[in-house]
């Protein structure tokens, strides 16, 4: 018998713990010639259009974070993005966000994933609060482990 993951119930878990208005996480995916990232579960979400957002590595939030395994944070999407360059982030504008960090989730020293972290309101996404979020992917979701280094 297999025994499935259940990533939804660990993003739950994870978006109350640490407070955040949306989850999301980003999962690479065989493509004709490489590989795209979409974003597959989500928590606090007002809708499912995020699953039709199809990213390349280095492009968007997901992209950008999952090409260069570093965290990436937008405290104020209105003060830090300039408006002909939202575009370029889909994903505030499908579920209405004004503050996002972002930090890789990796597995056997790859990174395997994204998660993302965000607020509708006033408040904003800190540096800590990043550091919390790149905690939480670090101890693993689901079946990824959150393993940057293999020691051998």
């Amino acid at each position: 018998m297999i025994n499935k993951v259940d990533y939804q119930i660990e993003l739950d878990q994870i978006r109350v713990a640490l407070g955040y208005d949306f989850m999301s996480l980003a999962l690479a995916e065989p493509a004709e010639y490489d590989y795209v990232i979409r974003w597959k579960y989500a928590s606090g979400n007002t809708n499912d259009r995020y699953k039709r957002i199809v990213l390349q590595s280095g492009r968007g939030i997901a992209g950008i974070v999952f090409k260069t395994g570093k965290p990436f944070l937008i405290p104020s999407v209105q003060k830090d993005v300039k408006p002909d360059t939202l575009f370029n982030y889909p994903i505030t504008k499908m579920e209405n966000l004004n503050s996002i960090g972002a930090v890789p989730v990796w597995n056997d020293a790859r990174v395997a994933g994204v998660l993302l972290g965000g607020f509708r309101g006033e408040r904003q996404v800190t540096a800590e609060m990043l550091r919390d979020l790149d905690r939480a992917a670090r101890k693993g979701i689901g079946d990824l482990n959150g393993k940057e280094l293999l020691l051998s």
